[in-house]
C-alpha cells in the first residue's frame, strides 16, 4: 500500500496550476483542461475537474493497493463503507467513505 496521490477539486484547472505552482509545486503532467499532477518530488496533487473527481467538489486520498478487493474487504469489516470496484484504463478502482464519512480512492494499477 501507498498512497498514490491527493485529488484536489479544479474547476478552473488553470488558476489551480497557478496557485500551487506559486506554492512550489512542480508539475508532473497536465491532461487537457480536466486533470493535472503536480508534486513535490514526493507527494502528488491531482487538480481534477468535476468529471475527474470521485466526490464533487471534495479533497479526496487516493491509496494505491496490491489487492483491491481483498482492502476493501478489510475496510468494509473496519466499519467503512464501498462502492462495487469499476475499472478504468489504467487500474481498478473503489470508492471507500470511512466511519466519520471522509471518502478515500483505492485503486490497484493494470499489470
Amino acid at each position: 500500500m501507498r498512497i498514490g496521490h491527493v485529488i484536489v477539486p479544479a474547476d478552473d484547472l488553470d488558476a489551480q496550476l497557478a496557485f500551487y505552482t506559486a506554492l512550489g509545486l512542480t508539475v508532473r503532467f497536465r491532461d487537457g483542461d480536466r486533470y493535472a499532477a503536480v508534486t513535490d518530488g514526493t507527494v502528488t496533487v491531482g487538480l481534477a475537474d468535476a468529471t475527474q473527481q470521485p466526490v464533487a467538489g471534495r479533497t479526496v486520498l487516493s491509496v494505491q493497493v496490491d489487492d483491491l478487493d481483498a482492502c476493501v474487504a478489510r475496510l468494509v469489516a473496519a466499519g467503512a463503507t464501498a462502492t462495487d470496484p469499476v475499472t478504468g484504463p489504467h487500474e481498478r478502482r473503489a470508492l471507500v467513505t470511512d466511519p466519520a464519512g471522509n471518502p478515500l480512492t483505492l485503486y490497484q494499477p493494470h499489470p
